[in-house]
């Protein structure tokens, strides 16, 4: 029996649709005649998904009970055994009871797909096991039911529903995706603007990923082998020479202009792995081109134009930019460039050929001899070139008679290759010439004469010449490529320990500069900083005694216009100053990092005391208003001589005194603690706390039946200092109280967000425009919305002050439906307690 197609409708949030596409898609194939069936719907009272599912036969549930509750899953055996065309199974990563059939529905889809059942299903893109850990990172909430990435790609037909985030929290807010009591915290919690934009982009990435490897198999399948343009990608081939970056920005352009916007990089090196390309230049050219939002590639090959085209073909490149070679024009007559050389060969790929600067000027050439084998092979090989072919005509001449032509041709050959391995091409060019000389001098008839009498010894002399300088060539290019590769091991080698060894904190600096020191062999190394007036001074050291000024150095390297590198030891040789001069660069790095390090403290340190200064400031002129003008009034009206009050005036009078001058004592403990905080002799008390026991507190002014509060007993503890929030809560509960509608209460409701806790204070008032969430924040701020004399517009301002003092945060949201939220983000203790464990 064939198995049953699968096809899935995606979503990015629960409310896209996904359902009701399902059953639309349903009523369609009934009305073609086809043979469909519910096997399992969830509506989530949603009613006009269920009014879908008239007229469409829904099988029924399996029903479980687990733990003392009733649940219903999808009865497998019932799909099975009305064996119809098509089965309607909704979400498809949900986990089933304990006691089921199988562990996850998808197995269950699994099972009827094997029956020669084809299945419509539905999943949200937060349920994918590979996003699972960026679904959690966005939204703050893990996933417990995933479905492996593997079970969703082998689906036949994956459909996008698709709604943008404004559209989806309207619907919400109209309530046609939740019930009205759960609106509110869906739209501040899971459902805000952000997440559902972010979860968006995931769902379009993933499923143009699988467009794109569906075309890919489409054309493998078929051998199409030719550039289809449904997407423009652009390649550009880099040779790490330095016109690279205008390839890149020009490579760039095109990219924009095209369908896609695909960029991407291929460098070729060789298959012996040894490059000319500096790899300076090509980290530079990396860092562009990925700042440009492309990919960079590394290939290797030894036909470079077939590489890059290799490369091309296989990512279905639609165009290829290249550089002007850098060739001078008399190396044309050896053969076409690679520019040229892709141009004839790209077939249906178009070809940029970009102009530089650097074109025609020429490559880099492999160093001379000299810099890859020392002088004193040098020397050692022109010894042995100049006194080896006449000691070894001095030992052959006595056996001349007995020992033929053609082994004194190959002794004098294997002279040749010895000069060669010592001392490269140079001496060995000389040898072989004198070696000939030699050869028909003293072994060729005619004897000591310079003719030769046969023409096949002729021949020979001048083959072993030819053969003398071209294996001397050889030998000297694979001594020259052994030594860039022992050259470019301990580079590597070396670059991999300095980047190992940058530590992060104080001691990063002196660590690099002891590295320096071992690596090189040194005795002293120090950073020396100049001063406006010329004088120098040490930075960091290290060694017995590291220099003072640049003149008691035996090495010095300069590392910007007032840095510079000095160092004692020996001296160091020229190809040694590319790695030292990175090692400088890094230090100068460490060094400009930990000064900004100082100095984001010190800004850190006097930010921190301005913000103290201005809450404490807006709260003395704010808050101890009220309590003082309430004593005031109650000890004039106590004293009056005018007015004749009873006992039970005077009592409550004195009540009043007493409940104010309360809460002007527990105000000005909170502010002293402020300002000893601002000084650095106190820190903020944060401890444990539940925010059931910081509500009452905050509330105790604010009229009854005025705020409903919403905070769950299973709340996470947060750590905070009571008393500071505890008065911002309260500015924040006022404000709200006083522009919400009568007979509207403010709603104050808590939840867990990943490692926080937020308390949302929700009113229904008139709210404020967007332009203006941040002013409303700023002292002495009303925006118009208030009568005057009811406050100067500090609350807000002080509630900020206060929230982030006790490392939290307070901003302002849009309550759906019209109104301002203000949302308070605090740390709750088990996230501390989860960094604690790891850190442990």
């Amino acid at each position: 029996m064939a198995r049953g197609r699968l096809r899935i409708y995606l979503g990015a949030a629960p409310g896209v649709g996904k359902t009701y596409a399902m059953l639309g898609e349903a009523r369609r194939a009934m009305e073609r005649g086809r043979d469909v069936v519910v096997g399992y719907v969830e509506t989530h009272g949603r009613e006009r998904t269920a009014r879908m599912l008239d007229g469409l036969e829904v099988l029924p549930r399996h029903a479980m009970t687990y733990r003392g509750a009733a649940f219903t899953e999808l009865d497998v055996q019932a799909v099975l055994m009305r064996a119809p065309r098509v089965a309607l199974i909704d979400e498809i990563a949900h986990t089933n009871v304990p006691g089921s059939r199988n562990a996850k529905r998808w197995q269950d889809v699994d099972e009827v797909l094997d029956a020669g059942i084809d299945v419509i299903t539905t999943l949200n893109v937060q349920h994918l096991e590979s996003l699972n850990d960026v679904v959690r990172q966005i939204t703050g909430v893990a996933q417990r039911e995933t479905i492996p990435d593997d079970v969703v790609r082998r689906a036949d037909q994956i459909e996008l529903v698709d709604m943008s985030p404004q559209a989806l929290r309207r619907r919400m807010a109209h309530g046609n995706v939740y019930p009205p009591e759960k609106i509110d915290a869906a739209l501040s919690n899971y459902f805000r603007e952000g997440n559902l934009t972010a979860l968006r982009e995931l769902a379009l990435l993933w499923v143009a990923d699988r467009v794109d490897e569906g075309l890919a198999a489409y054309r493998e399948r078929h051998g199409i082998k030719a550039t289809w343009e449904a997407r423009e990608r652009v390649v550009v081939a880099l040779t790490g020479g330095p016109e690279g970056e205008t390839l890149i920005r020009r490579a760039a352009r095109i990219a924009t202009q095209g369908r896609g916007r695909a960029l991407l990089a291929v460098h070729v090196t060789r298959s012996d792995g040894l490059t000319q390309a500096s790899p300076d230049e090509l980290a530079r050219q990396r860092l562009l081109v990925e700042s440009l939002g492309g990919g960079y590639h590394q290939v290797v090959g030894d036909d470079v134009p077939g590489a890059v085209l290799d490369f091309a073909r296989g990512v279905n490149a639609t165009t290829v930019v290249v550089g002007t070679s850098r060739r001078p024009s008399w190396q044309y007559l050896f053969g076409p460039g690679v520019g040229s050389t892709i141009v004839n060969r790209s077939g249906d790929i178009d070809v940029h050929m970009v102009t530089h600067e650097e074109a025609g000027r020429g490559r880099r050439v492999l160093p001379a001899a000299r810099d890859a084998l020392g002088p004193r092979r040098l020397l050692a090989s022109w010894l042995v070139a100049v006194a080896g072919p006449g000691a070894l005509t001095a030992g052959l001449v006595p056996f001349r008679f007995e020992v033929g032509l053609t082994t004194e041709l190959l002794l004098f050959l294997c002279l040749t290759i010895a000069v060669a391995l010592i001392g490269g091409l140079g001496p060995a060019v000389f040898v072989a010439v004198a070696s000939g000389l030699l050869l028909n001098y003293f072994f060729t008839p005619r004897l000591h004469t310079w003719t030769v009498a046969e023409l096949d010894n002729a021949v020979a002399l001048v083959v072993f010449v030819v053969v003398g300088v071209v294996v001397a060539t050889i030998v000297d290019r694979s001594a020259r490529r052994n030594a860039q590769a022992a050259r470019a091991r301990a580079e590597a080698a070396t670059l991999s320990t300095l980047a190992g060894s940058v530590l992060s904190g104080e001691r990063a600096l002196p660590a690099l500069l002891e590295r320096v020191k071992e690596t090189f062999g040194l005795t002293d190394v120090s950073m020396l900083e100049r001063a406006e007036d010329g004088s120098w001074s040490i930075v960091a050291g290290t060694g017995p005694s590291p220099c003072r000024r640049p003149g008691e150095a035996d090495v010095t390297v300069g590392v910007t216009d007032t840095l510079m590198l000095a160092m004692r030891g020996p001296a160091l040789p020229a190809e040694d100053q590319r790695i030292l001069t990175a090692f400088a660069s890094q230090a100068a790095a460490a060094l400009q990092r930990r000064r900004l390090e100082r100095e984001a403290a010190r800004a850190r340190a006097l930010a921190e005391g301005n913000r103290i200064r201005t809450a404490l400031l807006a709260a003395v002129s704010h808050d101890l208003r009220t309590p003082l003008a309430s004593i005031k009034a109650g000890v004039s009206s106590l004293r009056a001589t005018d007015v004749v009050l009873d006992e039970r005036d005077q009592a409550e009078l004195l009540a009043g005194v007493e409940e104010s001058a309360d809460r002007l004592d527990s105000l000005v403990g909170n502010l002293l603690d402020m300002s000893r905080l601002q000084t650095g002799s106190v820190v903020v008390r944060n401890k444990e706390v539940g925010l059931d026991e910081v509500v009452p507190a905050a509330l105790a002014a604010v009229p009854a039946g005025a705020v409903k509060v919403e905070v769950p007993e299973s709340l996470p503890r947060v750590r905070t200092d009571p008393g500071l929030l505890e008065r911002a809560v309260a500015n924040v509960v006022e404000n709200a109280v006083r522009h919400s509608p009568p007979g509207t209460p403010v709603r104050l409701a808590a939840g867990a967000l990943g490692g926080t806790v937020e308390l949302q204070v929700v009113d229904r008032g008139p709210g404020i425009p967007d332009a203006d969430k941040d002013k409303v924040f700023e002292p002495f701020q009303r925006l118009g919305d208030v009568p005057q004399g009811t406050g100067v517009g500090l609350g807000l301002a002080v509630a900020k002050g206060f929230t982030e003092a006790v490392g939290g945060d307070l901003r302002a949201e849009n309550t759906p439906g019209g109104g301002l939220t203000m949302v308070f983000t605090l740390p709750s203790s088990d996230a501390r307690d989860d960094r604690d464990e790891g850190a442990a």
